[in-house]
């Protein structure tokens, strides 16, 4: 079950007028709460930032961590391992689409329980598949975590049936962009890459923290334009999100990886800066 709180006070509804709820006019961030904390807060506060400013809402305030440690505090979950997600809305409104800009935000903390990913997936790394659902490009919320979420509903809901752990998809330009809940990175003759998300996608903060760490390894990172072509080619493939860190992948539908070096040093260096799932 999960337990909301609208800044310090628990709720258990919204306001149907709220424009999160009509428009999917509003961000969210999901945090992982390890022993209690925040993990990578500082990213999640500087994207959540950044999204509120090109919407036209105004700033959680410097209270917003605090908010986040009272939700914490008062609920039953297990706070050493769970997950927190934040939402701000452009709040409620009469009838319209249009609105006043910058526009008070409405803020909504969530608490729910987590179960940490089986070890075996670390080990010997997942299944995936390629997703059908295309991603629209030239969006003026590309790369940013609305609530409109459908693109991604639609891809996640093509794996239910079929069993993978995750959906891989592209653009409608057939470039391969992201999962529906991660990042993907390709290994090839030891070069790492990661697709570029100027068109559409997210920036994870599990990718982001991953490119920080392995240039300050002296290894570069190709943000670069990829195709279904490189999965076909690759030597190595693994994902990332803030929950489970860096997992590898084993296969995507009918293209078949091992799980090498470059995808267990990634592994290691998160390891060694908290993302204890990682570690061996």
């Amino acid at each position: 079950m999960t337990e909301w709180y609208e800044v310090n006070r628990q709720t258990r509804a919204v306001d149907p007028s709220d424009r999160g709820f009509q428009y999917g006019d509003g961000l969210f961030e999901t945090i992982a709460i390890r022993d209690g904390k925040p993990r990578q807060w500082q990213y999640h506060v500087e994207r959540l930032n950044a999204g509120c400013e090109r919407l036209g809402l105004e700033l959680p305030g410097p209270s917003l961590e605090l908010d986040l440690g009272v939700a914490l505090a008062r609920s039953n979950h297990d706070k050493s391992f769970c997950i927190a997600k934040i939402i701000v809305t452009s709040g409620s409104s009469v009838r319209g689409y249009g609105r006043m800009l910058p526009t008070p935000g409405e803020v909504y903390i969530g608490v729910f329980s987590a179960t940490p990913l089986n070890k075996p997936a670390y080990l010997n790394g997942v299944a995936t598949m390629l997703c059908e659902t295309r991603l629209a490009t030239g969006s003026p919320v590309a790369g940013m975590k609305t609530l409109n979420r459908i693109e991604q509903v639609l891809a996640s809901s093509e794996c239910l049936p079929t069993g993978a752990f995750e959906g891989f998809t592209l653009d409608v330009e057939d470039r391969l962009i992201c999962g529906t809940i991660s990042n993907v990175f390709i290994v090839k003759d030891k070069i790492v890459r990661t697709p570029s998300l100027d068109r559409c996608g997210v920036e994870g903060t599990m990718r982001r923290l991953v490119v920080r760490l392995l240039g300050q390894e002296g290894h570069n990172v190709e943000i670069c334009d990829l195709m279904e072509e490189d999965l076909a080619t690759a030597d190595e493939v693994f994902i990332t999100n803030s929950q489970m860190g860096a997992v590898p992948v084993h296969r995507c539908g009918n293209y078949k990886w091992s799980i090498g070096e470059q995808t267990r040093e990634v592994m290691r260096l998160l390891a060694n800066n908290g993302i204890d799932e990682c570690r061996e």
